[in-house]
């Protein structure tokens, strides 16, 4: 019989939390950096101590007990020699108590309140008083259950040593910008794990301290080399030229030309710019890899189109991909209207498909015979197979990982070709994002909206004042016009998106009995959606009720009133999103933000600012710009990093002089010295490649 291979010891409650928060290599826990400090290094006298203030006392445990008083607590007296302070500890174990036990010396640090009963701490760290006083500030480390901060401590300052920390930037680079080249990388990081008493610590903790401008640098450098690293490789990569032909077969025009000769109208003179740009793009034998971003009604499904329409006269297949069925049945409904009488045989492809259906669609994709192919994730499903696809569309980019994105371009089985591809947003990109995170793309902006897109007024109210909000409705309903009333997300749990939004169907079903009132969320059968959808879009149903699945794909250009409830704890570009929904047609369009603060507190300032900005611009560029500063990059990126945050200390908004620092660094370090360039993106970012290659 073979030997058998002796399995790994199982993995400690540590080193399975050091491999959760991915610190694998001695290169990640150098670069694993202290959330804050604590000053452990003096102890001082309690009669010295003002109330409020975060102090380290020393002492004699004087009493030591477990009380109930409401709840069980164990209640400590420390007596210093200069007074008594009360240690007060709701949750604690057997071997605190033992710990604590009368008599024991320790040392107590903790924020000191003042009063009826004394001084007091409340859960004080706590240690034996019997070792010196460190020589520096004690770091806290970002950690997770069952990976203590000894623990962490112990193995970031042994990681110091193993690392390979040389620098891979030259002094004069850094001099350039201020920083201070004297510093080496490893004396950078010996200072910020062990920093001296004496630095200030408010420039440690808002990483305004020399050592972290360093750090933030490079942390920059290694995003934009990577960036540009992978926008290389990819120009080495071949895909299939497209242009259209002069002339068909049969004498006809390219097929582009009749698309726009068909329109009901005009493109803007935006979509003509950018319309060029993908296909000057499209005719190289280079993959394109190019990011359509524009506002909410700028018109980017008909840019879509014409680049689908090169793709098609060009004898290829096109695909789109949509992140939710409501929006790839809008496209689908759209390019049919569009294409299909120009001769394009179109497939519809989704999950909730009857398997015949389905049967039909994947043979007439496979056969070539359908030359656009419109759908949901299972376009990428292993079973769907393309005689030739060229070009890859996906909507609403942000909304997919990498994988499915990766899955769609390794559509393609000419050779070692791969379609070119076109990702698309109506979230507007800010330009340090566009700078940083999406740096290997090529941008197009839509930047002007279509003629006669009316703009849409936008309130403020209080949800005290519900009763004439739903007053406003009964009248737009009067008037022929139809009314969007959205429900929150709610993130811990769908059972209470539903409950939500049923509730609020029930109240207007109630207070509006003559006009029919629907409701979409996304538990409901696609089927169920379908029909609601339709009633909604044909201008039976005067009031929608809806979960966020309206956000994207709506187009019902009779729609004039948005109410959104608990509009307070949407993010910025997804109110702007939502708010896009209405003013489609010729009819003067409202937005009313309903915001409820309970019975809690005010709302939040980031709360306050959000609401603000929406009734002051309807620029989405600006709005995105306001969302980038109030909630950082995670609105914009979605997916696109699959959980992996690339940018762990900068801050796009703070640190924009350090990133064009790096974007003119970048080029001449890969160019001058790639093996440098190569080890400080390994240094970086270690296995956090791989979403740059979709």
């Amino acid at each position: 019989m073979p030997e058998s291979t002796p399995s790994a010891p199982p993995l400690s409650a540590p080193q399975k939390g050091l491999r959760k928060l991915g610190l694998l290599r001695p290169i990640d826990l150098a670069l694993h950096l202290p959330l804050r400090y604590e000053d452990e290094t003096r102890v001082v006298r309690l009669v010295d101590v003002r109330d409020g203030d975060l102090a380290q006392i020393e002492g004699v445990v004087s009493a030591c007990e477990v009380v109930q008083r409401g709840q069980r607590q164990l209640l400590v007296t420390l007596d210093d020699g200069s007074d008594t302070c009360t240690l007060r500890f709701f949750s604690f174990y057997p071997s605190q108590q033992k710990a604590l036990a009368v008599g024991k010396r320790v040392r107590a640090r903790g924020e000191i309140r003042g009063g009826f009963l004394g001084r007091q701490m409340m859960h004080p760290t706590i240690k034996a008083a019997d070792g010196p006083l460190p020589k520096g500030l004690t770091p806290i480390y970002p950690t997770v259950a069952g990976l203590p901060q000894a623990y962490l401590r112990r193995v970031v300052q042994g990681a110091l040593g193993q690392a390979e920390l040389a620098d891979t930037v030259a002094p004069e680079h850094l001099a350039g910008i201020g920083l201070q080249p004297a510093w080496t990388l490893r004396q950078t990081l010996l200072f910020l794990h062990n920093p001296a008493p004496d630095v200030a610590l408010a420039t440690l903790e808002d990483h305004s301290h020399p050592a972290w401008q360093r750090l933030k640098a490079e942390e920059l450098l290694a995003q934009q080399l990577s960036q540009l690293q992978a926008r290389r490789a990819r120009a080495d990569l071949r895909a299939p030229v497209l242009k259209t032909s002069p002339l068909q077969a049969k004498g006809d025009p390219p097929l582009p030309e009749r698309l726009l000769a068909a329109l009901p109208f005009a493109l803007t003179a935006a979509q003509r710019r950018v319309s060029e740009e993908i296909a000057r793009d499209l005719a190289l034998a280079a993959p394109m890899h190019r990011l359509l971003q524009g506002d909410v009604g700028s018109g980017k499904t008909v840019v879509a189109a014409l680049a689908g329409a090169i793709c098609i006269d060009a004898g290829w297949q096109c695909a789109l991909m949509a992140p939710t069925e409501i929006l790839a049945e809008q496209h689908f409904r759209k390019l049919i209207g569009w294409l299909e009488p120009l001769g394009v045989k179109t497939a519809w492809l989704t999950g909730s498909q009857k398997a015949k259906e389905r049967r039909a669609m994947l043979a007439l994709i496979a056969s070539g015979e359908a030359a656009l192919v419109v759908g949901t994730h299972a376009i990428i499903q292993d079973r769907v197979e393309f005689r030739n696809l060229a070009l890859a569309i996906v909507d609403e980019q942000h909304r997919f990982g990498v994988a499915q994105r990766l899955a769609l371009r390794s559509k393609l089985n000419e050779g070692r070709q791969e379609p070119h591809l076109l990702m698309m947003t109506a979230t507007p990109i800010p330009r340090t994002l566009a700078m940083s995170y999406y740096a290997d793309l090529d941008v197009s902006t839509i930047d002007q909206l279509p003629p006669g897109r009316t703009p849409v007024v936008t309130r403020v109210v209080s949800d005290a004042r519900r009763d004439e909000v739903i007053e406003r409705i009964r009248a737009q309903i009067v008037q022929g016009r139809q009314a969007y009333w959205v429900c929150p997300l709610i993130e811990e749990s769908e059972a209470l998106d539903l409950v939500n939004a049923t509730q609020t169907h029930a109240q207007l079903s109630a207070a509006l009995p003559s006009v029919m009132i629907g409701l979409l969320h996304s538990r409901m059968p696609v089927a169920e959606k379908k029909a609601v959808m339709a009633l909604f879009a044909n201008g039976q149903m005067g009031v929608l009720v809806s979960t966020t699945v309206i956000e994207v794909g709506v187009d019902v250009a009779n729609a004039s009133l948005m109410v959104i409830e608990h509009a307070e704890r949407f993010g910025l570009s997804q109110l702007h999103q939502l708010r896009g929904r209405v003013g489609r047609g010729a009819a003067a369009s409202a937005c009313v933000l309903l915001f409820s603060t309970g019975d809690g507190p005010r709302l939040g300032e980031a709360a306050r600012e959000r609401l603000k900005a929406m009734v002051q611009t309807h620029d989405g560029f600006e709005i995105a710009r306001r969302d980038l500063e109030i909630r950082g990059p995670g609105e914009f990126l979605g997916a696109r990093q699959s959980g992996a945050a690339l940018l762990r200390f900068a801050d796009l908004a703070a640190d924009s002089a350090l990133l064009a620092w790096a974007r003119r660094l970048a080029p001449l370090l890969l160019d001058r010295h790639p093996l440098q360039a190569q080890q400080h993106i390994t240094r970086w970012l270690g296995g956090k490649l791989e979403y740059l290659k979709a």
